[in-house]
C-alpha cells in the first residue's frame, strides 16, 4: 500500500493532516488532527476513485495550504 501525506500546521502547535492510501482499486482518504503527545484524531475517512483523489489532493495543495510531509504515525 502506497501512502501520501499532506500536512499543515495550526496556531496551537498541532498538525492537520490528510493521508491518501492507494490500493489497486481505490484510494482511502483520511483527514485528521494531531497534537503530540495525544493520539492522532481521525475526523473523516472515505474511499475515492483515483481521479477523485487526484482532484482532491490538488485542491488541498492549491487552496487549502497543505504541503507534502512525512508520515505522522
Amino acid at each position: 500500500m502506497e501512502s501520501l501525506w499532506l500536512v499543515r500546521g495550526t496556531a496551537d502547535g498541532g498538525t492537520e493532516y490528510v493521508c491518501f492510501r492507494s490500493t489497486r482499486e481505490s484510494v482511502e482518504m483520511l483527514e485528521g488532527f494531531h497534537l503530540p503527545p495525544q493520539m492522532p484524531l481521525i475526523k473523516k475517512r472515505r474511499w475515492l476513485n483515483r481521479s477523485e483523489a487526484l482532484s482532491c489532493r490538488q485542491k488541498l495543495e492549491r487552496s487549502e495550504g497543505f504541503r507534502h510531509g512525512s508520515a505522522l504515525f
